[in-house]
């Protein structure tokens, strides 16, 4: 049997968007996610969402609510991004997000990948209105036309790619797994003060001899990044790092520069610490192609003597405390005077190099797994389009 063209809205039970009102904000209840929240693995980051309401959610119709086997996909500003449910999990969302419930036509995850092809971003590309932030409509994804393959052969290629992804979901509670370890070492040994030694090292005013309170000034050098203009924005050379890429990666539309005209200071390299000190704050160690460091990151190089990992987990440690300096009316932010306000134990050297010999291999696994997933990814998307063309037979 040949492959059928229909429309999307052919596919699906119902296609809808997100709540068009803003929800009531509240301390706890349920997660409220944003296309930010989307990761690199395209599945949503609860860890850091706000909250709405329970009793907000249970006025929500059904069409609204996230159930297994539904696939999400982002409609306004970086549009064109997908997730599959693979679990019904209570969450609200609003109109930057359309959610398709597939029909008994197609299989959700087949679904899935065709909206995860480039094909269908670049009908979602074409279909897009607005000049400064792009909007799919509903209209207009109802009316995108797939491909639809016989159910069995439908079968066949879900098979083949979702290999791909359970390898990458297995990486990725690998590192979760690792992540829980170093800040579990940070915290032991510098916040609990039990490291090795401790039950014979001197206490003096709640320190132990020889330690230091220094401030985040004191440990590392932030070299904030360039201010870019949209004019420097380009489709080839070095990608742009922003805060956006700290949370899902490199993606297609990613802008990039060749960097020729930009100083050196900017360049990042995969083991540097990124430091995101405007509207969301954030930390960690960049794992991916090399760059150039966007405005609102810094660049953090730790002193002589300190390691990577300390700098990288301390700062996780006050990411709350800087929270709390933030200011701004529109967009919080760090000044770059607070960095000196903010204070960590700093152990001696020799424990500080104890701390980088076990604490270092833990990074370097984390990194290599990540690398290995980026690989994987690569992997599937080469394929992705040949089983979704029929150029490759399943």
């Amino acid at each position: 049997m040949s492959w059928e063209t229909k429309k999307l809205c052919d596919c699906c039970v119902s296609i809808a968007d997100g709540d068009h009102q803003a929800p009531p904000k509240s301390d706890s209840g349920i997660p409220f996610v944003t296309i930010s929240n989307i990761n690199a693995s395209n599945q949503f980051d609860f860890t850091d969402t706000m909250f709405v309401p329970q009793e907000y959610y249970g006025r929500l119709d059904s069409k609204r609510k996230a159930q297994k086997g539904d696939i999400l996909y982002s409609v306004v500003g970086s549009f064109g991004i997908p997730v599959f449910m693979k679990e019904t999990i209570p969450f609200v969302f609003q109109r930057h997000i359309a959610i398709l419930r597939p029909n008994d036509t197609i299989l959700p995850r087949f679904l899935y990948y065709t909206m995860l092809s480039r094909d269908f971003y670049m009908m979602a590309d074409a279909a897009a209105l607005g000049a400064a932030q792009r909007t799919v409509s509903l209209t207009a994804l109802r009316n995108m036309k797939i491909a639809v393959p016989p159910m069995d052969k439908q079968k066949r290629i879900v098979d083949v790619l979702s290999a791909y992804d359970d390898l990458i979901e297995n990486n990725q509670k690998q590192i979760r797994l690792l992540e829980e370890a170093a800040q579990r070492l940070y915290k032991e040994w510098f916040v609990d003060l039990r490291f090795p030694g401790h039950e014979t090292t001197p206490i003096l005013n709640g320190l132990p001899e020889s330690w230091e309170i220094k401030s985040m000034d004191d440990i590392a050098d932030y070299i904030n990044g360039y201010a870019f203009k949209p004019s420097d924005w380009g489709a080839v050379g070095k990608p742009i790092i922003k805060i956006k890429e700290m949370g899902s990666g490199i993606t297609a539309d990613t802008p990039r520069n060749t960097g020729e005209s930009i100083p050196e200071k900017y360049n990042v390299s995969a083991g540097d610490i990124l430091f995101s000190w405007s509207a969301t704050l954030s930390a960690m160690i960049w794992d991916e192609e090399d760059g150039l460091l966007n405005q609102h990151l810094f660049k953090v190089i730790p002193h002589d003597g300190i390691s990577r990992e300390f700098v990288l987990q301390s700062i996780l440690k006050t990411l709350d405390e800087f929270s709390n300096l933030t200011t701004g009316a529109t967009m919080k932010h760090i000044q770059r005077g607070k960095l000196k306000e903010v204070k960590i134990n700093v152990p001696t050297a020799e424990l500080m190099e104890q701390y980088k010999t076990i604490s270092e291999p833990i990074r370097e696994s984390i990194l290599n797994i990540k690398r290995q997933m980026i690989l994987l990814r690569e992997a599937r998307d080469r394929l992705l389009p040949k089983l979704m063309n029929g150029e490759i037979e399943v």
